[in-house]
């Protein structure tokens, strides 16, 4: 009769817990290839399908204002050094927005604590702000999209029944660009500078995870 009991308890234990959603908010730092690093803010949303696999969809940003080093070494390599007028126009400013679908798979050390696997997929879309190549005094906009992907390991230990604290490092990777084209008035010639931004790195993060 105890092992019928203790059966039914596992049993219900297990389909409660598939049928439990999740949440969390993450606070940490980013460092692209493409800038120094920054402050990054994350949220999902997401379901278990059982006890140690989840899904969810998360939503970050990440902001930066930056000199573009890489665009630097490009106007110098066409024009030359001209005085510091190309870094005036390599000043930089973006507001980076990743959306990826992911899955976690979770490995329990105790009864509080565990350690879990995570990987995802997604799209990712980076407004910059920069600088008009003829006249850098004026401000441009500019919209890119690329691709993601990111994959990590974490530890999380429960605060309780259905919330838990976490620390999670990942590698995030996108490569967002768009043509950008400038007018030669002596030559009466347009040139393209292609204008990447290798949104891969290193993130490093804590969070509250939450069940209901």
């Amino acid at each position: 009769m105890k092992r019928s009991i203790l059966i039914l308890m596992c049993f219900l234990t297990t389909t409660i817990s598939a049928q439990w959603g999740t949440s969390s908010i993450k606070l940490g730092v980013f460092s692209p290839a493409a800038t120094d690093g920054g402050f990054i803010i994350g949220f999902d949303a997401g379901q278990f399908a059982d006890k140690n696999f989840s899904w969810n969809v998360s939503f970050d940003w990440f902001h930066k204002n930056y000199i573009d080093k890489k665009f630097i070494a490009e106007l110098n390599n066409y024009y030359g050094t001209t005085g510091t007028i190309n870094e005036l126009r390599a000043k930089t400013n973006i507001h980076d927005f990743p959306v990826m679908f992911n899955v976690i798979v979770k490995f329990p050390m105790n009864p509080r604590s565990q350690i879990y696997l995570t990987g995802g997929v997604g799209g990712e879309m980076l407004l910059i702000n920069f600088r008009n190549f003829q006249n850098p005094e004026q401000d441009e906009f500019e919209v890119a999209f690329d691709y993601n992907w990111r994959v990590g390991v974490g530890t999380a230990f429960a605060l309780g029944t259905r919330s838990e604290v976490f620390t999670e490092l990942t590698y995030h990777r996108s490569n967002p660009g768009w043509q950008y084209e400038v007018e030669e008035f002596d030559t009466f010639s347009t040139r393209y500078f292609e204008r990447s931004y290798d949104m891969s790195g290193i993130m490093a993060r804590v969070g509250f995870r939450f069940y209901y």
